[in-house]
């Protein structure tokens, strides 16, 4: 018997300027990830959009584009600027306005529910939750229940409360669009956490302090090709630029935009030729087959990255990126790792090759998609301690 193909589905996230990127990227990565049709909307004058904390999205069209065009669901990502942005412009809400009159789903994420949703008067009569700092504004309205729950479901309208809680957002969208087994099935890929915790390195060997060697600032460079994980790698630039950490998007190819693995459009800051010309505190890796396999193939990025090593500096990749990139350069020698899970048969050493976020000495590995943030506030916990990435941790809700 063949597989029964899913009914196609056809979903809108419009983005602006100030737009969370991890709740724009995260939600479309899983939609896609699960079948869906995904259009990423700009309802500035141009496609590229420069998010929240600089990461630069290019838009599939503009939001004038999408006129005409029928969508089995509407998500909105939240960031305040970029709420106001979207709440604001005209073409979007007749959008979402003849969506809604249409009885379709839809849904926002952190400050989204309460600068959009609410404001469009789309919460009349409904429970809803949204960003922390948001929940008075959103109870201020007599027609609108509050409720902190960290994802809600309310008559087809889907809310959650911020940055940290959008995969089990947009886990909830996917059951939405195509039932509970779909659901369970990209959650599994995902490798998302059943429960939540203060601690996000697993396992820490040979341990080391980390600090800066190049100024003030702790500097990190990340590399990103065609075919990188977009998921993975906004989520390491967001929450390395939350930390004030100077944080580099460097492209291995000749050109500045990349095209991800799940078809979002990122473009870096600088190419790896000019990023070359500086130190970096960590040269950090974010995962994707294709992205990993042009990260190996770049002798320059190769270089970099044994010269790392050599001068006992740290680095770290995710995903597919420890075996296919760390381990194939002998990167890791003697060095407990992790990686996504179809490739730590690679692994020399596979004794850790289970825990979420590893840590050897000047080296950190993790396994993929959702255990990225863990790696991430790992990160700024060894450079700036446990206090500040718990700060992080709950400014974005995820614990």
């Amino acid at each position: 018997m063949g597989t029964e193909e899913l009914p196609r589905k056809v979903v809108l996230v419009p983005i602006a300027s100030g737009t969370e990127a991890m709740e724009a990227v995260m939600v479309v990565d899983v939609l896609r990830r699960a079948g869906a049709d995904v259009t990423i909307a700009s309802v500035e004058q141009q496609p590229c959009v420069v998010t929240l904390h600089g990461i630069k999205i290019v838009a599939d069209m503009l939001i004038s584009e999408c006129v005409n065009t029928s969508y089995d669901l509407i998500s909105i990502p939240g960031g305040v600027q970029g709420s106001i942005h979207l709440r604001d412009n005209h073409t979007l809400s007749s959008i979402v306005c003849e969506h809604t009159s249409a009885g379709r789903i839809y849904g926002a994420t952190g400050a989204a529910s309460a600068l959009v949703l609410r404001d469009w008067g789309l919460l009349c009569g409904r429970e809803a939750t949204c960003y922390p700092s948001f929940m008075d504004r959103l109870s201020s309205s007599r027609h609108v229940e509050l409720v902190t729950s960290r994802v809600h479901i309310c008559e087809g309208i889907i809310t959650g409360q911020g940055t940290g809680t959008t995969l089990d957002y947009a886990v909830t969208l996917v059951e939405q669009l195509f039932g509970k087994k779909s659901a369970t099935d990209v959650s599994q890929q995902l490798m998302m956490r059943s429960y939540q915790k203060a601690n996000f390195i697993d396992k820490e060997y040979n341990k080391k302090a980390w600090s800066s060697n190049c100024g003030a600032k702790v500097s990190v460079l990340v590399p990103i090709a065609d075919g990188s994980e977009e998921m993975e790698t906004v989520i390491i630039i967001d929450v390395l630029r939350r930390a004030k950490v100077e944080v580099v998007v460097a492209s291995v190819s000749d050109k500045l935009e990349i095209l991800a693995s799940r078809k979002v459009k990122i473009v870096a800051d600088m190419l790896l030729s000019d990023a070359a010309k500086y130190s970096y505190d960590l040269i950090v890796l974010p995962g994707g087959f294709g992205g990993a396999k042009a990260f190996a193939a770049s002798r320059l990025l190769v270089n970099l990255l044994k010269k790392q090593s050599k001068e006992e500096k740290c680095y770290g990749a995710t995903c597919d990126s420890p075996a296919l990139v760390l381990q194939l350069l002998g990167l890791l020698k003697d060095k407990k790792a992790t990686a996504f899970p179809e490739q730590c048969e690679k692994l020399l050493d596979r004794s850790a090759a289970k825990g979420r976020v590893v840590i050897d000495g000047k080296v950190i590995t993790s396994r993929g998609f959702g255990t990225t943030l863990e790696f991430a506030l790992g990160i700024v916990e060894k450079f700036l301690g446990h206090e500040k990435a718990m700060e992080i941790a709950k400014t974005i809700v995820f614990i």
